[in-house]
């Protein structure tokens, strides 16, 4: 049987081991770090949320691809999309090649004021204008 198979991720651990052993020598200045996952984290959020902040210290645009995002229907529910949305510049789909077109367009310039991915913690106020 696989130990993690269900019931979210350890998104928090997996941040503190990469903010700890990697992020002084990966993260050079200017960098933009692609985070790909949905969010759904397993353990406390406590962690996760400060895990957030210092690796969004570390980069010049952190920008979170969820592919959860491609359903209509999605609000910022879950615990740690609560806990992570606040520390990241950009909040996109990623689940087809146009996502990835509309990802590698935004790499290109520089994010609108209005896109501001708290938006999503909002009720009323889900999708980009």
């Amino acid at each position: 049987a696989v130990k993690d198979w269900s019931g979210g991720t350890r998104i928090g651990d997996a941040l503190a081991e990469f903010n700890r052993r990697w992020s002084r020598r990966v993260l050079g200045q200017g960098a933009v770090v692609l985070l790909i996952t949905d969010g759904l984290e397993r353990d406390d959020v406590t962690g996760l949320s400060q895990e957030m902040e210092r690796l969004h210290k570390s980069c010049r645009r952190l920008i979170w691809l969820n592919p959860l995002l491609r359903f209509d229907g999605f609000e910022a529910r879950a615990r740690g999309v609560k806990a992570m949305l606040p520390h990241v510049d950009e909040f996109r789909a990623v689940h087809n090649l146009d996502a990835l077109t509309d990802l590698c367009a935004s790499l290109d310039r520089r994010p609108a004021a209005t896109v501001d991915p708290r938006r999503w913690l909002r009720t009323g106020d889900r999708r980009a204008a």
